[in-house]
């Protein structure tokens, strides 16, 4: 048994190197002529917007965007668990009803903080 399996392993492997290398010499019979020169090129141009840079990319971002970006985590991964406790609600007792109130008082408690502080004004 400990035979097939390194067999099995053995046959993985040697697929695994000869589609490697049959794709990779693939890409550089077909795809080796003048592809340098367009490349080059095509790294001058704009960074994926196709809009020229109007500041350094070291200059400080306002605070506001991290700000978003914290509370869009902050309230994904609290929603995400909303799910898992929804479809177990009906098995759910008086304790851990309870506990999902809570759970759900906190969130509410969290995001009209930040509405009322102004987190989530532009």
């Amino acid at each position: 048994m400990l035979r097939t399996h390194c067999l099995m392993l053995l046959l993985l492997l040697t697929t695994v190197v000869a589609l490697t290398l049959v794709l990779y010499l693939l890409s550089c019979v077909l795809f080796s002529s003048g592809i340098e020169e367009e490349l080059q090129v095509e790294r001058l141009y704009a960074y994926e917007c196709g809009y020229s840079s109007f500041s350094d990319a070291r200059d400080a971002f306002d605070v506001k965007f991290y700000l978003v970006a914290v509370l869009f985590l902050i309230f994904d991964l609290e929603i995400s668990f909303l799910l898992p406790m929804a479809v177990a609600l009906a098995g759910l007792g008086v304790v851990d009803y309870g506990g999902a109130l809570v759970f759900l008082l906190v969130l509410t408690a969290g995001f009209v903080y930040e509405w009322c502080k102004g987190g989530l004004d532009w």
